[in-house]
């Protein structure tokens, strides 16, 4: 009786051991920082049978409180997203900004990025369906938000969002942001046919 105890008891351990061990792994492997690049895109759906994507698209976003105001946005840039979910300043980019009332330009300028502050990794993009001329890294759904600086020394926040094939249904795809007290929270939609307010990342 001794004996199987003894047995068992030593199963039990090494047992223990084993899946201590592969708990602990698993968060090694899976536990690392994603080195992401976002952009505003262009999307030519006239390149059949895989529409085109490029950098260097064009973005927009409404405030609510009045509807009239609106911010539209260029951009692109990198940053690590740390593994814990929190904040990063290993940032790169930046873009152009407009500001609107109604049709009548109120100020327009570039912006920069200065820090990350948060980075939710949705899932990787289901391929074969674009044809990609960024090609930097596999192409991700997700939503980043990122501290802004404006030229006119204003400050803000931009939130990036990315719905594209495979993702899964309630992310945004295009821009909301911040500009000093004005927040464009209505990000607008994209539309078949109009190359506008479609966002990419590539984690790399």
């Amino acid at each position: 009786m001794r004996v199987s105890t003894r047995r068992a008891f030593g199963f039990a351990v090494v047992s223990l051991c084993a899946l201590s061990s592969t708990a602990l792994f698993l968060p090694l492997v899976r536990a690392a920082a994603d080195h992401v690049r976002w952009d505003i895109i262009h999307l030519d759906p006239t390149t059949m049978p895989l529409p085109t994507i490029s950098a260097g698209g064009v973005a927009m976003a409404s405030a609510r409180n009045p509807s009239t105001l609106s911010i539209t946005l260029t951009g692109s840039g990198t940053f690590v997203g740390p593994a814990s979910g929190g904040t990063s300043g290993g940032v790169k980019g930046g873009g152009t900004w407009e500001t609107f009332d109604g049709t009548t330009s109120t100020g327009k300028g570039t912006y920069e990025v200065t820090s990350l502050v948060s980075w939710t990794f949705s899932n990787f993009q289901t391929t074969g369906v674009l044809n990609d001329l960024i090609d930097d890294g596999a192409a991700a759904n997700g939503v980043a938000v990122l501290r802004i600086r404006y030229s006119d020394g204003s400050e803000g926040v931009l939130n990036i969002g990315c719905h594209g094939p495979g993702a899964p249904a309630g992310t945004l795809e295009g821009v909301i942001a911040s500009k000093d007290h004005v927040t464009y929270w209505d990000g607008q939609a994209p539309v078949g046919g109009v190359d506008a307010n479609r966002t990419v990342f590539h984690v790399m």
